[in-house]
Order: C-alpha cells, then sequence, then structure tokens
C-alpha cells in the first residue's frame, strides 16, 4: 500500500454483475494490453475472448497459505518512492515514482513552478471508485499510490526470502502501482481480492488479472481464496 496507515476494510466480493459506473477516461488502457504498466488506468475487460485471456493468466498463478508477517517493515522494499531501483520502467528518470504515476494517470497535470516532476495538481479517473477526482498538493492524501499486490501481503507470500533489489523492484514497479482514491487505498490495506475488490464492479476482473500479472512476473503464489475470488471476477 501507499500510505501504510489504514483500516481493515471489506468491501462487497461478490460477483462481477452489476452496473457501477467507472470514471470516464479515454486513454485507460486494458491490462492485457499493458504488460509493463507504462500506460495508464485500468479499463475494463468486457469481451468473452478477453475474459478468456484473463482467466488463462490466472490459472497460471501458483497458490500457497499466506506466512506470518513476522519481520515485516516498509522499509525492507528500500525508501518510499526512490527513483534508483533498477529493473523497473520509469527509473533512473530524474522524478520519484509517485510523481511518476501521478504523470501517467492523471489528466491537467500541473507542475510545481520551476519543476517538470513534482504534480501538484491534476484530474484523475479512479477506477476503483468511478470517481472523477480533482486533486490538489495540499490535501495529498486523497489521491494514494496503490500497490495492487500490497508489500505485506507480498512479505508473507516470499518477499521476505527475496534480495532487497527485487523487494524494492516490487515497491516501485509501474505494474503494481495506481493513484486511486485515498479511502479506498486505506479500506483496502493489505488484503488479497478474497478480502477487498474494487468498489467499482466494471473493473473487478481486470484488477484481477493486475494482481495476477504481478504475481506472475515476480513469481509469487497468492492464496487458493485469493485465486478462487481472482476467477470469479472474470467468469472463471
Amino acid at each position: 500500500m501507499a500510505l501504510l496507515a489504514g483500516c481493515e476494510g471489506v468491501v462487497d466480493t461478490g460477483s462481477p454483475a452489476g452496473d457501477s459506473p467507472a470514471a470516464v477516461d479515454g486513454r485507460a488502457v486494458s491490462p492485457l494490453d499493458n504488460p509493463d504498466g507504462t500506460a495508464p488506468g485500468l479499463a475494463p475487460l468486457t469481451g468473452e475472448t478477453d475474459r478468456a485471456a484473463a482467466v488463462d493468466l490466472i490459472e497460471k498463478v501458483t497458490t500457497k497459505g499466506r506466512g506470518p508477517k513476522t519481520g515485516y517493515d516498509r522499509d525492507e522494499f528500500g525508501y518510499a518512492w526512490k527513483d534508483t531501483a533498477d529493473g523497473v520502467p520509469l527509473a533512473r528518470n530524474g522524478c520519484d515514482t509517485r510523481n511518476d504515476l501521478l504523470q501517467r494517470d492523471g489528466q491537467e497535470v500541473r507542475f510545481r513552478s520551476g519543476s517538470d516532476c513534482v504534480v501538484v495538481a491534476m484530474t484523475l479517473a479512479d477506477p476503483y471508485t468511478g470517481k472523477t477526482i480533482e486533486w490538489r498538493k495540499e490535501n495529498a492524501s486523497e489521491v494514494q499510490i496503490d500497490h495492487v499486490v500490497p508489500l505485506s501481503y507480498s512479505w508473507q507470500m516470499g518477499a521476505s526470502r527475496w534480495s532487497k533489489e527485487k523487494r524494492e523492484q516490487l515497491a516501485n514497479d509501474t505494474l503494481n502501482l495506481i493513484p486511486v482514491e485515498g479511502r479506498a487505498n486505506s479500506a483496502k490495506s493489505d488484503s488479497g481480492p478474497a478480502a477487498w475488490l474494487p468498489p467499482s464492479k466494471p473493473v473487478r476482473c481486470s484488477y484481477a488479472v493486475r494482481f495476477a500479472q504481478v504475481a506472475v512476473k515476480y513469481e509469487m503464489p497468492v492464496t487458493t481464496a485469493d485465486k478462487r475470488m481472482m476467477l470469479e471476477q472474470c467468469g472463471g
């Protein structure tokens, strides 16, 4: 998760059927067409072909029980939003990861005077809630950067045994990062898909795909319950 504070929360995790409106962002890209996470948004998957491809991808994810959180600390994944985490897109471009993500997904982006990096205002079409957020830096927590696979979740699923370099990659990988409404991010906490899904039902299959993409890339298992819920969202 981005800002570590947050309460446990469980959002309705039923079937993907529903008509929750999604924020309109014509730039949003399907996760199936965005395997490195460098394109903005999280467009819904609607066609049968895409959903079948989503199920095939999720089926590749392995499973195991969730281990203890013993020893977890955010610092084990490097300092927040470092620009020097090698092996991920946008590294060493002179702009920290958080601002890279705000630029990627924000519209009508405005920068601090004299900077082409620090975002001070933007419009965000939040994929998780379907809301359009007019964000200003003075209300920074209104938009937070979600780690799709939470760092503490990854720790419990094997990252405790990874090298620090690999953990830093996960923490700063554009594939695992999405700017979203702060309240939704806090509600998610360190939950997997079985305990939390985006409130906007049309993007739940896309969210499951993105979770699977990260898990496959980092050879990280998920719990059996999480995989079952991910498949359910895409009709598997």
